[in-house]
């Protein structure tokens, strides 16, 4: 009884910090699956939104300026990486390992050379709050993570629609068949990792805030829980979720979703030292998940079509 109790209790907070990375996963869901490019300057630009937002509000601006700038930071992120991919032919993983490794002094910098910076809820405006994980008000992050999530789709979902972004999930599909319709697909890989760490920005912008401080090691490990929650959002709803738009729910859902599960491993009583082994092993898991279906079903459908051809021969010599 004590463990459900326990994990009740921390339930509303795993889902709070689901819905904001999952802002995050759907920033990598451009990337992983839209442009079909394996980005991993996120785990710097986790850090990059963070330090920004957290900086700009202790300096006196507004909430919303300072998220806009974070949003921006994490465009200008995605911006170095296209170009080291594109304009220097640096492969797009190698190329988002550079940008990662320059963002984490540019973050210090940022920082004024500090490794974290807190900021205290009873003296700023801000937008999530971890205190107000359990009240019932429209303050509550689950609430307002939850609107972001919203808004978010639809934007992409309109943006998606465009002639722009059909281009850009054209080359993502095809990028030699979309440059030979005259498709820009260097400048469409760019404006892409552009836009999924400008979100990624967003989401550290509103993590930072949750948990009052910004860090220059909150980004360490990021692509996993990223790729986690696509991977388990496709996992889950795939037979659902059809639609571009649901898809990205998903893929925000499949976040809440590592979570919960994160917490009930931690509820359980595993150490908090081994947290990063208990991801390794939930998303080794759910990458898993796809292959053993495919494995299974083709079996049974061999075992299918085989018995019908030995009852078809069967019959013919009877």
């Amino acid at each position: 009884m004590e463990f459900f109790s326990n994990l009740l209790s921390a339930l509303p907070g795993a889902a709070a910090q689901g819905l904001i990375w999952g802002l995050m996963a759907i920033g990598v869901f451009i990337t992983f699956r839209v442009l079909d490019l394996a980005d991993l300057t996120v785990d710097g630009t986790m850090a990059t939104g963070g330090a920004v937002c957290i900086m700009l509000m202790t300096s006196g601006v507004n909430v919303w300026v300072a998220l806009l700038c974070a949003f921006i930071a994490g465009m200008l992120a995605g911006l170095i990486t296209g170009i080291l991919h594109t304009f220097m032919g640096i492969p797009a993983i190698l190329a988002g390992i550079l940008t990662q490794l320059a963002l984490f002094s540019i973050n210090l910098r940022i920082m004024d050379k500090k490794a974290n910076m807190a900021i205290n809820p009873n003296n700023y405006d801000l937008l999530v709050s971890l205190r107000n994980v359990k009240q019932l008000t429209l303050e509550n992050p689950i609430f307002v993570a939850g609107v972001f999530t919203v808004i978010v789709i639809a934007a992409l979902y309109w943006f998606f629609g465009t002639s722009l972004g059909c281009a850009i999930r054209a080359t993502g599909a095809n990028p030699n068949m979309s440059r030979a319709q005259g498709i820009n697909v260097n400048f469409n890989k760019v404006l892409g990792l552009m836009l999924s760490n400008g979100l990624v920005a967003l989401a550290s912008a509103l993590y930072c805030q949750y948990q009052g401080f910004a860090d220059v090691n909150a980004g360490r490990g990021a692509i996993v829980i990223g790729l986690a929650a696509v991977i388990i959002g496709e996992v889950v709803f795939s037979r659902i979720f059809r639609n571009f738009a649901l898809r990205l729910l998903g893929v925000a859902f499949g976040a809440v979703i590592y979570y919960v599960v994160i917490q009930v491993v931690l509820t359980a009583g595993l150490d908090t030292n081994d947290l990063k082994l208990i991801t390794a092993a939930v998303v080794a898991v759910f990458l898993a998940i796809p292959y053993w279906k495919n494995k299974y079903f083709k079996g049974a459908a061999k075992a299918v079509a085989k018995s019908g051809g030995t009852e078809k021969e069967e019959d013919g010599n009877a």
